[in-house]
């Protein structure tokens, strides 16, 4: 399995439009359709969807790229030793380089910023938007897959990918040890897979059982959804930043699990009733 396309849909001179952005793009505009459909079904006014996405969508690219630039991946990428030296390039975020994790506090932090100036609950926005945000991950996923990144160790597997040599971290880059008809795991394949589960998951339960859900499940239940997913597809990144044995990502991920599963045990908790009689 290799990409039809070359990650650059057209070239006008010095602009470019790029098959990542493009995916990007559309999955945040499918996430917000998403959005807009549970706020409908709540009873709320879709239009504040749109008019908070303009604020969610830059504070979570400002937050994705933050995390990427102070990264240290593995495997020869680039990450903060890099950026230090070069700091024009922070801005080009068109070439890739956007961690997810960094991208959810930073949308997070847009919608409840836009929900406090409008006086608008927080918690419910924030849930209105949780499986659009599943769905547009599992989306903008494939912009990796144009990019030829987000790749894992050799596979045997027939899904596996190949990997121009151009496009290769080492040691994968010895093409003698990994000639170039190497197949790796399609690491970007997988996230956005579990990403897909978890949207499906999310969506149903939000149409299901809205009434029987409060504010802040649908949140966490991403949070808590997508941090399984990714804590299982941290073991086929090779190029993955890590702080000791584990990486980041999984750190961040048990993290969001552990508060998770305090919130919604302290939320969903039956509340103990007196006895008149004691």
């Amino acid at each position: 399995m290799i990409p039809p396309f070359e990650p650059v849909i057209v070239q006008l001179g010095p602009f470019a439009i790029h098959w990542y952005g493009v995916l990007i793009v559309t999955g945040i505009m499918l996430g917000a359709v998403v959005a807009t459909y549970l706020a409908r079904e709540a009873g709320e006014n879709p239009d504040y969807i749109w008019d908070g996405l303009v604020v969610a969508v830059i504070l979570a690219v400002i937050g994705a790229r933050l995390y990427h630039v102070f990264s240290q991946p593995a495997g020869g990428l680039i990450g903060w030793d890099y950026y230090r030296q070069n700091p024009v390039e922070i801005f080009y975020v068109w070439k890739g380089g956007l961690g997810i994790f960094g991208a959810i506090i930073g949308g997070a932090v847009g919608v409840i910023l836009y929900a406090i100036w409008r006086r608008l609950r927080p918690l419910q926005w924030l849930d209105f938007g949780a499986p659009g945000l599943a769905l547009g991950q599992a989306i903008g996923r494939w912009g990796n897959y144009m990019n030829r990144e987000l790749y894992g160790p050799p596979t045997t597997l027939p899904w596996g990918l190949r990997i121009p040599a151009m496009y290769r971290i080492p040691p994968y880059t010895d093409l003698v040890k990994y000639p170039p008809d190497t197949r790796f795991h399609p690491t970007f394949l997988y996230e956005s897979l579990g990403a897909l589960i978890v949207f499906l998951v999310l969506f149903g339960l939000a149409v299901r059982y809205r009434d029987r859900l409060k504010e802040g499940d649908l949140l966490v239940g991403y949070l808590m959804g997508y941090s399984i997913v990714r804590f299982g597809v941290e073991f086929f990144r090779p190029d993955a930043w890590k702080i000791g044995a584990i990486a980041t990502a999984q750190l961040f991920s048990l993290g969001f699990i552990v508060l998770g599963v305090i919130f919604l045990v302290v939320r969903h908790w039956p509340a103990r009733r007196s006895d008149p009689a004691a």
